[in-house]
């Protein structure tokens, strides 16, 4: 489920940007001393948000419950700094006519990730030392998360990963991303009683699906680099829909309703805006 539009909100945010989120326009203030914006982290020491630490930490212990260690670690998020990895790429410019070439420049650009499905992932980092210790070159830009989500929304990343190489990485995915970004609550699709009634009644007007089921898919659930299942984000879908068809449908008749059966989901915007990826599994 990918190659999906920004919504109205995030695009709205990212454009333009000639006023802060109070209205006031940026042009003509005066940003020195103490109430400029871009001092908020003039005082920061690079450790781990606290709360966000002992919410990572707890996704060792909640790998039965997996929505609660990813819930926590979002609400985490919802407050805390982050830092985000700048690195320099190095530009040099020459005029082929005349043989001369231009001083070497330097770039500024964001470090992103390819996720295993192939998309865009941005890393972002509870502390400068983990940062460092992933990428000893790379600037850390202090942010708040929410300005991470739409910095990652900027690059067409669908994914946060927080602390990758870290002995617990957790994977923020899409709909997750842009409520926080958005600075709305988020729930897992997979615990999600809307989405649950919406699929439900998906279900109900496609006369070969008996029953609908939802719970956490196989990507719910990650390796600690000790070897230790942890709730937070691995790879694989992370909704899993157990269906129940009608007895006696021949193996085409079985492909062309699961077919119908998804394509009539992916039709309804709010079940792609709450649902990440899906795995489907038939059931007796």
């Amino acid at each position: 489920m990918t190659g999906r539009q920004l919504p109205a909100h995030i695009a709205a945010a990212l454009a333009g940007n000639t006023a802060d989120s109070a209205g006031r326009p940026w042009a003509g203030r005066d940003l020195s001393g103490p109430d400029n914006p871009l001092h908020a982290f003039d005082d920061d020491d690079g450790a781990a948000d606290a709360r966000l630490a002992a919410a990572v930490a707890g996704l060792l212990e909640t790998s039965d419950r997996p929505g609660r260690g990813e819930r926590a670690v979002f609400a985490a998020l919802t407050t805390a700094r982050v830092f985000i990895p700048i690195v320099a790429q190095l530009n040099a410019e020459g005029d082929a006519a005349s043989g001369l070439r231009a001083d070497k420049e330097a770039d500024m650009a964001l470090v992103t990730l390819t996720a295993p499905d192939g998309r865009k992932a941005l890393p972002v980092f509870s502390s400068s030392r983990a940062l460092e210790r992933w990428h000893p070159d790379a600037r850390p830009v202090a942010a708040y998360a929410a300005r991470a989500a739409l910095a990652a929304a900027a690059e067409q990343a669908e994914l946060l990963v927080l602390d990758p190489g870290a002995d617990v990485t957790f994977v923020l995915r899409r709909p997750a991303v842009w409520a926080l970004a958005r600075q709305t609550g988020w729930t897992p699709s997979y615990e999600d009683q809307e989405l649950a009634a919406l699929v439900e009644g998906a279900a109900r007007v496609q006369e070969d699906v008996l029953s609908v089921r939802l719970r956490p898919g196989g990507g719910v659930l990650t390796r600690a680099a000790d070897g230790s299942i942890a709730s937070g984000g691995g790879p694989g879908p992370e909704l899993r829909m157990d269906l129940q068809l009608r007895a006696g449908l021949t193996p085409q008749g079985v492909r062309d309703v699961v077919s119908s059966f998804r394509t009539r989901l992916l039709a309804l915007t709010e079940f792609v805006d709450r649902v990440d990826s899906l795995d489907i599994k038939l059931t007796r």
